[in-house]
C-alpha cells in the first residue's frame, strides 16, 4: 500500500512546495513510482512542474466536488511522466472548495475516498497542503499516512510549531488514528547568521523527541533558480552537482531514504 507523505506547514513561505516536488523527484530517482497531489489553491505545485493552471480542464478540485454538484464521482486527473513523477493538478478552482465542503456531511474523507483506488497504483503519495488549517489541510491529514514538516529555521516559525502539533493531534485523535509524524525539516537555513544556528539548535532540542529532525536546507540561489526553471532541484543541475549543490541534493536524498524506511 502506498505511503500518503502530507507536506504541511500553517505557516506561507517555508519551503513547503519545494521539499514536496524535490522529495517526489528524488523517491523517483530511487525507483517508486511516486504521484504528486496539489491541494494549495495557489497551484504552486502544478506551476513548478511546468504545468499552464489557468488551461487546465480538470484538476484536483473536480474529484472533490463531482458529487455535490450532482455528477458522478471523477476519477482524478493525473498527468503523467513529469521527471519521473506523476501529477494531479491544481488550480485557482480549488479555492471554492472551502466553502462548498463546509456543509457537506463525511467532507473530512473526501481526498481520501478520491485517493483510495490508486493506493496500490502509486509507491508514495506526497501532498503539498495549502498553508493554513483550514478544511482543505484537514482532508489532506485525513488522507495522508505521515506528516513531514518543513520548519523555517527562524524564531517565529518555531514558535508556530505548537499549533501546528496541536493541529495534527486532534487529527490523529478524531479523524486519523494511523496518522505519523515522518519527521521535521529545517529550511532557508543560514549557517552563517547567529540567529539561525540559535533556531536549528532550538528545534533539534525542542522537536527531535517527537520525531526526526533532519539536515538542515540551506538557502541557495540555485533552489530558486530551478524553480524559475520550473524543474526540480536535480533536475535543473544535470550534472552540476558539486559543493553546496551536492550538499542539497544530498539533503533532499536523506528524506527520501527515511521516507523509505516508514
Amino acid at each position: 500500500m502506498s505511503r500518503v507523505i502530507a507536506v504541511f506547514n500553517q505557516a506561507g513561505g517555508v519551503g513547503k512546495t519545494t521539499v514536496a516536488q524535490n522529495l517526489g523527484y528524488h523517491l523517483g530517482n530511487r525507483g517508486h513510482k511516486t504521484l504528486l497531489i496539489d491541494m494549495d489553491p495557489q497551484a504552486s505545485l502544478t506551476a513548478f512542474m511546468g504545468i499552464d493552471t489557468k488551461n487546465l480542464n480538470l484538476s484536483i478540485y473536480n474529484s472533490l466536488i463531482a458529487e455535490i454538484e450532482g455528477e458522478q464521482p471523477i476519477a482524478l486527473p493525473i498527468i503523467t511522466d513529469l521527471y519521473g513523477m506523476d501529477l494531479c493538478p491544481a488550480n485557482l478552482n480549488l479555492a471554492k472548495a472551502e466553502q462548498q465542503l463546509v456543509l457537506e456531511e463525511l467532507r473530512e474523507f473526501r481526498l481520501k475516498d478520491a485517493i483510495a483506488p490508486y493506493l496500490e497504483t502509486y509507491d508514495f503519495m506526497i501532498i503539498d497542503c495549502p498553508p493554513s488549517l483550514g478544511i482543505l489541510s484537514v482532508i489532506s491529514l485525513v488522507a495522508a499516512t505521515h506528516v513531514l514538516v518543513p520548519i523555517q529555521t527562524q524564531f517565529k516559525a518555531l514558535m508556530g510549531t505548537d499549533l501546528l502539533l496541536g493541529t495534527t493531534k486532534k487529527i490523529q485523535k478524531r479523524l486519523n488514528k494511523n496518522l505519523k509524524l515522518a519527521g521535521f525539516l529545517p529550511t532557508m537555513y543560514a549557517s552563517s547568521t547567529a540567529m539561525d544556528q540559535q533556531t536549528l539548535f532550538d528545534i533539534n532540542g525542542q522537536l527531535s523527541a517527537i520525531a526526526q529532525v533532519f539536515s538542515p536546507l540551506p538557502r541557495a540561489t540555485a533552489l530558486s533558480e530551478a524553480t524559475k526553471a520550473l524543474k526540480p532541484f536535480g533536475a535543473y543541475l544535470g550534472t552540476n552537482k558539486k559543493g553546496n549543490n551536492g550538499a542539497i541534493l544530498k539533503i533532499f536524498d536523506e528524506v527520501a531514504e527515511a521516507m523509505e524506511k516508514l
